[in-house]
């Protein structure tokens, strides 16, 4: 069987790729692990070492201390400073102007049904066009509504290969504090996330995985760039014949590594060094609940959630206030509930940067009618007439 020589570059076409392996051929023979004598092998290069740095690798930068170093752990959470959120005022409330409840005409009713039926291939119209509306009662929903929009930062070490580019570091000065750092804001009440490179928090180091090497001994060869044959052991026969895998020579060149016995670096792709930065993540985030009283049992509650409503109540302000003097005590109560959470939420992580109260008025209308001798009834709800009900007089029957 040929040796191979120690040179990397080295390349013998008559030595095959490594193929699949065989059931019954995987075991190994005298601890040989798969390998065979003369098998290039270059100690200098390193195994791979941890895809993120080891702890006490990155230097502390002021203000930012309690990085783990991976880029992919948690990033500390830093709360603005006190004087960023506004404080609100004692014993303040807010007014809101009364509101007549709407109805619909029979006619609206009945078209909302017909829509309805039809977008039902088991219901017929018939009932529909003939029913006799018997009364249509009007329902008041109110449908309560607190959106907190927030800024949130947090941070993170993150690392590229370094190829020479500018190097912003601490002897340019002292990065600055996470809440200084200025943005611009997006659109009020839009979600968005920006990434944002810390000033001076940039130094360059050896990579931690090749430890400057800029490849890795391949772990599938265990750096040799040749794997045993699994068919014939490396005897170079089976079965009293020449091994038809490895034509003979006992071994066959690793796939992964493709014979090289190492591999390109895969956290500073062969650059060896890598530029460490601290970059910052600044979260804009409508934080929004919703609320409708339960004054319908016949009426499942979740449909309101797909429907629109007249907001006849808008209320917007850095920070916004309990509402007092509503005529619907329950939306009064709401309203003081989740303006305490929000604020007690929200103050103690991120800065609230505004606050909106809604107030909407969702049509319901409860219709009660007859057909062929029986009574029946419908609801109709939202400003798109969306229609729901739990028995409908005939169905169409398929022969």
């Amino acid at each position: 069987m040929d040796d191979m020589t120690d040179n990397f570059d080295s390349f013998d076409p008559y030595i095959p790729d490594e193929g699949p392996s065989s059931s019954g051929w995987l075991d190994d023979m005298g601890g040989r692990q798969g390998h065979t004598e003369g098998d290039s092998f270059d100690p200098n290069i390193p195994e791979e070492g941890p895809s993120a740095p080891p702890p006490g690798w990155l230097e502390d930068i002021d203000g930012y201390q309690g990085h783990k170093g991976d880029p992919e752990g948690d990033e500390p959470l830093y709360p603005p400073p006190p004087a960023y959120n506004p404080q609100p005022e004692l014993n303040r409330s807010t007014s809101v102007p009364s509101i007549r409840v709407p109805s619909i005409s029979e006619d609206v009713a009945r078209e909302a049904l017909l829509r309805f039926v039809e977008s039902k291939w088991k219901y017929s119209s018939k009932p529909a066009r003939n029913l006799t509306f018997k009364d249509l009662k009007p329902v008041t929903v109110y449908r309560y509504r607190l959106e907190t929009y927030t800024e949130t930062r947090t941070s993170a070490w993150q690392f590229e290969p370094y190829n020479g580019q500018t190097v912003d570091g601490p002897q340019y000065g002292m990065s600055p504090p996470p809440w200084d750092i200025p943005v611009s804001l997006p659109q009020m009440y839009s979600n968005k996330v920006e990434k944002i490179r810390v000033p001076h928090s940039s130094f360059v180091k050896v990579c931690h995985k090749c430890h400057g090497c800029g490849r890795t001994r391949c772990a599938s060869c265990f750096g040799r760039g040749m794997k045993r044959c699994s068919f014939c052991h490396g005897n170079g026969r089976a079965r009293k014949k020449r091994c038809t895998s490895c034509h003979g020579r006992g071994r066959r060149r690793c796939v992964s590594c493709r014979g090289d016995g190492y591999k390109t670096c895969s956290v500073c792709h062969g650059a060896q060094k890598l530029l460490h930065f601290i970059q910052l993540t600044v979260t804009w985030k409508n934080n929004v609940s919703n609320f409708i009283p339960d004054r319908q049992p016949d009426f499942p509650d979740k449909k309101f959630e797909k429907v629109s409503g007249d907001p006849f109540f808008i209320d917007e302000n850095v920070l916004v206030y309990p509402i007092h003097g509503f005529p619907d005590q329950e939306i009064c109560d709401v309203s003081n509930k989740l303006i305490n959470e929000h604020l007690y939420r929200f103050t103690s992580t991120s800065r609230i940067l505004q606050q909106r109260q809604t107030i909407e008025l969702v049509p319901l209308t409860h219709a009660f009618y007859s057909y062929s001798g029986k009574d029946y009834s419908f609801f109709v709800y939202g400003t798109e007439n969306k229609v729901f009900t739990s028995k409908y007089p005939t169905a169409c029957s398929i022969l």
